[in-house]
């Protein structure tokens, strides 16, 4: 368990890794703030959009819709590698999901099968939109899949967390199916190497 990093904190960790960013006007105060706590914060948490183009997954992740208010998340990464920084603070992405699973994340464990949705998972997870229309057969350029790594290394290197602390919204709750596409067990291996 950590506080949750400042504007200026994540935006230096992100750098730190390398990563590209890009800064959506307004993002550093442009949260849920009053719908629900935002923190202690425990893991990273990977999406695929189920959209296509970076301007409009933006918009998108930035306004939400009527049913769920943006941002729905903290960062959006583009095909290209760029992160497209929307929010932060509580944000719209991870829901209801599993408690066994939060443990095993905060115990840095190997996750439990995914069972019932019992936690609010915006209290204590980062989470990342990456443009994929997630349908198996949209591609995931070499950028973007390092972008998706240096994302969760970057957090996971500021808390002193383990690669075990990333983890996809299909692990989280029943019923997702995202990220498709990589195994989370090939970009936890990825964010292993990264942080030796």
């Amino acid at each position: 368990m950590a506080p949750p990093m400042s504007a200026n904190e994540f935006l230096a960790a992100l750098r730190r890794e390398g990563a590209t960013v890009v800064e959506v006007d307004g993002w550093r105060n442009h949260n849920r703030a009053g719908h629900g706590p935002w923190g202690p914060v425990n893991g990273v948490m990977i999406h695929h959009s189920a959209t296509s183009g970076t301007d409009s997954t933006v918009r998108l992740c930035w306004n939400g819709y009527d049913e769920l208010p943006g941002p729905l998340c903290h960062g959006v990464i583009a095909k290209d590698g760029a992160i497209h920084l929307v929010g932060c603070g509580r944000a719209n992405h991870a829901g209801g999901g599993d408690g066994d699973v939060l443990e095993a994340v905060i115990a840095e464990k190997r996750l439990p099968p995914v069972r019932w949705a019992d936690t609010d998972g915006n209290v204590h997870f980062y989470g990342f939109e990456c443009v994929n229309r997630g349908d198996g057969e949209d591609p995931w350029p070499q950028d973007q899949l390092l972008a998706i790594e240096q994302v969760a290394a970057a957090i996971c290197r500021h808390h002193g967390w383990t690669e075990r602390s990333v983890i996809g919204h299909l692990e989280w709750r029943p019923g997702k199916s995202d990220p498709v596409g990589f195994s989370m067990e090939w970009l936890r291996e990825r964010v292993r190497e990264r942080l030796k």
